[in-house]
């Protein structure tokens, strides 16, 4: 599973998006903890949505491992 957060901003009298963080809760054994690191590393960048907003909203993402 995963859960989104997103900053607003106003920018004149429009609410703008300003960044989002993407939290990714894996199930995986700890044995496993560099190969999602190596992949989370990448993964943006092969992303067509993280690739389409990075000129206009930061993006930032995390992970924790679930035993």
């Amino acid at each position: 599973s995963s859960s989104v957060t997103g900053e607003i901003e106003m920018d004149g009298n429009v609410l703008v998006i300003r960044r989002i963080h993407v939290l990714y809760k894996l199930r995986a054994p700890e044995s496993q903890r560099e190969t999602i690191q190596r992949v989370h590393e990448i993964h943006a960048d092969r992303c067509p949505v993280a690739r389409s907003i990075k000129g206009a909203i930061e993006i930032s993402t995390s992970f924790e491992l679930i035993n």
